[in-house]
């Protein structure tokens, strides 16, 4: 997997590790709708009602709800556009609410030329840290990386192309102004639409402990604290899908992200080990065309 870094601040802002082996030069023709689709995807509009009480204090609960449920199963999308090009990565897996420990497939785009030359990248997610394998760039097949989530300057938020499902909820906790748009459908379940922003800085102190690490390096590493965002709530409060806008003002040109998750069947059995030490790669991994290598 392939990290392109741009500077911000004084810090390397790794801006997305959404690539391997050069799925970064693809075209747009790479891109479409991923898990998220577009708003009208698998859903119709139905009768309006009440935001369910203050829509600000309602997002904010979003994480607690998900914590009280347990655990989904998942579907990610993360678009990104620079330069006049768009790439659309797309995920699909199990995340564990309470212990924060997630499996995900991670499937990469095609290339310029239509091949499918890219395996999926398996991630294991947990609290402080990101396993990966089949990563590519060096690293050998029966190998994992482990990344250090709270020494990223995007705290996690798009380095491994997904998400990280209880960063994208703990976000909302820093949610400001909130318009209720609306009542409608997703998937056939009837949800309330909320649309607002969130600040990186309020959510990392409004944190859990175990993400609380990463929020704070985001809040840090990023130029701007204002995330965009579109959360749609269940009639038990339970967040089926939100929306997350990032967008980086680098040295470069600005690279807009599109982070999409979607969350269904709650209560499904999650599975996740840890890789052992001895599965552990500590060799270097290749970073990029324009980017340093890295242990």
């Amino acid at each position: 997997m392939v990290v392109q870094q741009q500077r911000s601040g004084g810090g390397a802002l790794a801006v997305c590790a959404l690539a391997v082996a050069g799925v970064m030069a693809v075209g747009s023709g790479c891109s479409g709708a991923g898990a998220g689709g577009s708003d009208g995807a698998g859903r119709r509009a139905v009768a309006q009602d009440g935001p369910a009480g203050d829509p600000a204090a309602v997002v904010r609960r979003a994480a607690e709800e998900l914590v009280g449920a347990g655990s989904a199963e998942t579907h990610t999308s993360m678009e990104t556009a620079a330069g006049g090009t768009r790439v659309t990565i797309r995920g699909q897996g199990a995340y564990d609410f309470r212990r924060q420990l997630g499996r995900i497939k991670v499937l990469l785009p095609k290339d310029a030329a239509g091949a499918d030359g890219h395996r999926p990248i398996t991630e294991l997610l947990a609290p402080g840290a990101l396993y990966m394998k089949n990563r590519g760039a060096g690293v050998p097949d029966d190998k994992w990386v482990r990344i250090d989530t709270t020494a990223l300057e995007d705290g996690n938020l798009v380095t491994g192309g997904v998400t990280d499902p209880t960063a994208a909820a703990e976000l909302l906790r820093g949610a400001g102004t909130v318009t209720y748009v609306g009542r409608t459908e997703l998937a056939g379940v009837p949800v309330r639409h909320y649309r607002g922003t969130a600040d990186l800085g309020r959510a990392a102190r409004a944190a859990s402990s175990a993400s609380r690490g990463a929020l704070t390096a985001a809040a840090k590493g990023f130029s701007t604290d204002a995330v965009h965002f579109d959360a749609y709530l269940d009639d038990e409060g339970l967040l089926r899908k939100v929306r997350h806008r990032f967008t980086f003002a680098t040295e470069g040109p600005a690279v807009a992200v599109v982070s999409t998750l979607l969350l269904h069947d709650f209560g499904a059995p999650v599975s996740v080990e840890m890789p052992p030490d001895a599965d552990i790669y500590t060799g270097r991994v290749r970073q990029g065309r324009s980017g340093p290598e890295a242990p």
